[in-house]
């Protein structure tokens, strides 16, 4: 059985494209989560709604030993399921301005996206470079594209899962396994809800905010045999404000 493995996927963006995977490919989603359980349990719920099936899996992304266990007890209990798409979403803000942004700062935001996307790739693509087939779809941002003024920590993390994808996209190549990122702009969800879209949705050229499951559904074509030939790839998805 073919499965997918969403990390962060409890709420917004990790939520909806769970969902769409599920729905679009008959996929086994394994729903990651660090904390909130009754949020993934709504996640498991919706995909069950639509007649697709999964389960959850509790790790934080940035311990090593926590991933590589958690992983290897799931594989080892699972022999006949396939992790063949996997979704490096998990990822945190903690803005401010960089000269008085204290070092946890800084460090959360960078283990979450960076060091996560090592520790799950690298336990993960062993088995699909074995398989010779994959697909690994890394969620950047507009902010890893150009940057954003107090928001450097996060523009680091997310430049940094750009250029991983591209080197690791020309590794794995001739294994079948295609990795990409999806760069999303200002989507609506808990990560923006804060922000006041009144005044930003002015520098869209679109003038809205995008919908988590607009995103979902390009990591789902991304994800498919459609995109057999796309790799090393950074699409974004920000209603025309860096393009």
């Amino acid at each position: 059985m073919s499965c997918a493995l969403v990390t962060g996927a409890s709420r917004g963006l990790g939520r909806a494209i769970a969902v769409q995977l599920a729905k679009d490919h008959g996929l086994y989603i394994l729903i990651n989560y660090s904390s909130n359980q009754t949020a993934a349990e709504e996640t498991l719920e919706e995909i069950r709604k639509d007649g697709g099936d999964g389960e959850l899996l509790q790790f934080n992304v940035q311990t090593k030993s926590e991933v590589d266990e958690v992983l290897n007890t799931w594989k080892a209990n699972n022999e006949d399921k396939f992790i063949s798409v996997l979704v490096n979403n998990a990822g945190i803000t903690k803005d401010g301005l960089f000269m008085w942004m204290p070092e946890k700062d800084w460090d959360d935001v960078m283990n979450i996206s960076t060091k996560g996307l090592f520790n799950v790739t690298q336990n993960i693509i062993q088995q699909m470079l074995r398989k010779r087939s994959g697909r690994i779809v890394n969620i950047a941002s507009v902010s890893g594209m150009k940057g954003v003024a107090g928001q450097t920590n996060y523009s680091a993390a997310k430049g940094a899962i750009i250029s991983a994808t591209k080197a690791l996209a020309q590794e794995v190549a001739k294994r079948k396994i295609t990795v990409n990122a999806v760069a999303p702009g200002f989507i609506a969800s808990d990560m923006t809800k804060d922000l006041n879209e009144d005044e930003l949705k002015q520098m869209i050229p679109m003038n809205r905010f995008g919908k988590a499951d607009e995103v979902a559904h390009l990591v789902s074509f991304l994800c498919s045999d459609k995109a057999a030939y796309i790799t090393g790839e950074v699409v974004n998805i920000n209603g025309g404000i860096y393009s």
